[in-house]
């Protein structure tokens, strides 16, 4: 059997099932890579450059270049607005795929002059714009044969509303991370969302929903550090000005390179290690952030034009139907892949840790030839999940008989 003739079915269409996609299609194996949402490219997709005076290692450009691999590359077989309904294992794998019943994101709707429809954040997404009528007609429901398959659900960010002392949703200058994207790439930078000013005064909240005991969410995020100090410093760049505080529980280091980049940083960002507890509105739409001072361990208050909550890492919302579909474990704290077994045998591990940071791209499930990518597993960053999507591709074409 040659490898065309081999086939991987990859169910998320984030940049872990993009990596290891297009992995696949370099050895001549054909890809089905099933995506529930109307877009490719995952949360990531979705992240404007961080580059100031130089490159700042954000990842982004790194999705824009997969996107564009994967959806001119004719052995991958792009299922959007679908999902896996049934997974069976004989000689191959049998699975049942059906449209999902996604709605389209209202960050991403755009009224347009033959009226509304969501816009992917890529020009490398195909289609760039789906109506309604047209989400009506996107969808697979059929039945597939595979060699073997590849899970890379990816995540699903912490919603803020369950920190209801923040007020988001509720106070217009109360952003997520998300968000703080988003109102960069609609208007070049940063603004206020209730006048479209330029903040003066900016505060960052890390490990919102992560680290957080009373929420039973004793992970750590792991990417929340290096990712708002790269967009405080975006933000410092475009506006010298402008003051900015970061609020924290302890700095995660991550990457040979990160002590220089934050020593970088602490010249010109404000670091308080406290975590702020209320957010009360202000005249003008400011906003009043209740703590504890840093040094004093006494109540303190401070003002500022705008906050920013850097929302954690979540177990995808979809984990325990996967898993009882495709038989893989879910962990303690919802992710995917708690049993480490290794692709050829049956035999396995339990983990030790809780949602540590990705470091095995090994199958999770005793079925051979299931595998398990990228943050459905746990917390990473594009660099961590892009080389963790490289790996389990690798593991899949040695269980395909392709590498030795």
């Amino acid at each position: 059997m040659n490898n065309q003739t081999k086939k991987v079915l990859i169910l998320g269409g984030g940049i872990a099932g993009l990596t290891a996609a297009w992995e696949l299609s370099r050895q001549n194996i054909s890809v089905e890579l099933v995506e529930k949402s109307c877009f490719l490219g995952g949360h990531a997709i979705g992240f404007t450059c961080k580059a100031t005076d130089k490159c700042q290692q954000c990842g982004a450009c790194s999705v824009e270049d997969m996107l564009k691999n994967v959806v001119n590359e004719p052995l991958i077989n792009v299922h959007l607005r679908t999902e896996i309904k049934e997974l069976k294992k004989s000689s191959q794998f049998n699975i049942t795929l059906t449209k999902s019943d996604i709605e389209l994101p209202d960050s991403q709707i755009k009224n347009l002059p033959s009226g509304k429809a969501a816009k992917g954040f890529s020009k490398y997404n195909n289609p760039l714009y789906v109506t309604e009528s047209d989400k009506d007609k996107m969808g697979s429901s059929c039945e597939i044969t595979a060699d073997a398959v590849i899970v890379a659900t990816g995540y699903s960010p912490f919603d803020p509303n369950r920190k209801s002392t923040y007020g988001y949703g509720k106070w217009k200058n109360v952003i997520t991370g998300l968000d703080l994207e988003n109102i960069i790439r609609e208007n070049g930078s940063l603004v206020r969302p209730s006048d479209g000013q330029k903040p003066q005064k900016v505060a960052f909240i890390q490990c919102v929903g992560s680290r957080d005991e009373r929420l039973g969410n004793l992970w750590c995020s792991e990417v929340c550090c290096p990712y708002a100090m790269r967009m405080a410093g975006t933000v410092k760049h475009d506006n010298p000005n402008a003051e900015i505080t970061m609020f924290y529980i302890d700095i995660q280091n991550s990457g040979k390179e990160f002590p220089v980049f934050y020593e970088k940083i602490k010249q010109n960002i404000r670091f308080v290690r406290t975590i702020p507890v209320d957010i009360y509105p202000l005249e003008n739409n400011g906003l009043e952030l209740r703590h504890m001072a840093e040094e004093e361990g006494s109540p303190s208050s401070e003002s500022f034009d705008l906050v920013v909550l850097s929302v954690g890492i979540m177990p995808g919302k979809d984990s325990s139907k996967l898993s009882a579909i495709t038989g893989i474990p879910v962990n303690q704290d919802g992710f995917l892949d708690n049993e480490i077994t290794c692709c050829s045998c049956s035999s396995s591990a339990k983990s030790t840790q809780t949602s540590q940071p990705i470091t095995s791209s090994q199958s999770a499930s005793s079925i051979a030839g299931l595998f398990v990518a990228g943050t459905a597993k746990g917390p990473a960053g594009i660099a961590s999940s892009m080389a963790d999507a490289g790996k389990t591709a690798f593991e899949a074409m040695k269980y395909l008989g392709v590498m030795k």
